[in-house]
């Protein structure tokens, strides 16, 4: 049912949105993904290390408005977001989250507040972006929160420190769908990348709670790289146990 589902949505953004018969060789700026109705991870790109490299992020579409979940990292985005998902949903958005302090999930901040849409990270969150002289949210949830939003609801969860001390992760409970951000690696990564701002000796107990709170989930969208299922959860535990032994 999921896959025919989306076979619906597919047909139709791969006509509007995936123009790669005619950019095959180039990177298209803002790279718009169903995942299920409603549902869409938004990919942009940054020079990482030399080299250019995606980040993900996700904006669900409710009754009442957009959620909007992280921030391009390709600052020249932010307003080619707003406009995409208008063109999409004929909503606007009303809410954005960001899941930690790190630029390609809080950066687009400033630019959401300017165009009225309500702004929330952590507390955590907060601090961190600030001693960091970080774009900051209006608002700030100090413990595990419940948001909802016309007819979507959806869950934050700190782990514990992983990727950074104050990442979290959200749950969409009807429809299973975990986004895990940096905290999440891929079977593309060999390990868990950067962590200077992270917890190694940690990372494999968050990770095992997440594991067990969500382990019904249907899709796992990770901060960067090929979303999943399940899969990528267990996996990126087994990155963490063979961190703490190196």
């Amino acid at each position: 049912m999921r896959n025919f589902l989306l076979g619906i949505r597919l047909i139709v953004f791969t006509i509007i949105f995936n123009q790669k018969g005619v950019f095959a060789q180039k990177q298209v700026p803002l790279e718009i993904h169903p995942i299920a109705p409603n549902f869409y991870v938004y990919t942009t790109y940054h020079t990482y290390k030399g080299e250019l490299f995606p980040a993900n992020g996700l904006f669900v579409v409710s009754s009442k408005g957009v959620i909007i979940i992280d921030s391009p990292w390709d600052t020249t985005q932010f307003q080619r977001l707003l406009d995409t998902i208008h063109s999409i949903s004929n909503k606007k958005a009303v809410l954005s989250i960001a899941t930690h302090f790190h630029d390609d999930r809080i950066g687009g901040i400033t630019f959401f507040k300017k165009n009225g849409i309500s702004t929330y990270t952590s507390s955590l969150t907060d601090s961190s972006a600030a001693s960091k002289s970080m774009p900051r949210a209006a608002n700030h949830f100090d413990r595990d929160t419940i948001f909802h939003i016309g007819d979507m609801e959806f869950r934050t969860f700190y782990p514990g420190a992983c990727h950074t001390k104050d990442n979290i992760v959200i749950w969409f409970p009807k429809q299973k769908i975990l986004y895990g951000g940096c905290l999440i690696k891929t079977t593309l990564d060999s390990n868990l990348g950067n962590t200077d701002d992270g917890d190694i000796k940690e990372y494999a107990q968050s990770v095992r709670k997440v594991l067990r709170k969500f382990s019904s989930a249907r899709w796992v969208v990770p901060g960067h790289k090929q979303w999943g299922g399940i899969e990528l959860v267990k996996y990126t535990l087994k990155l963490a146990e063979i961190a703490i032994k190196d």
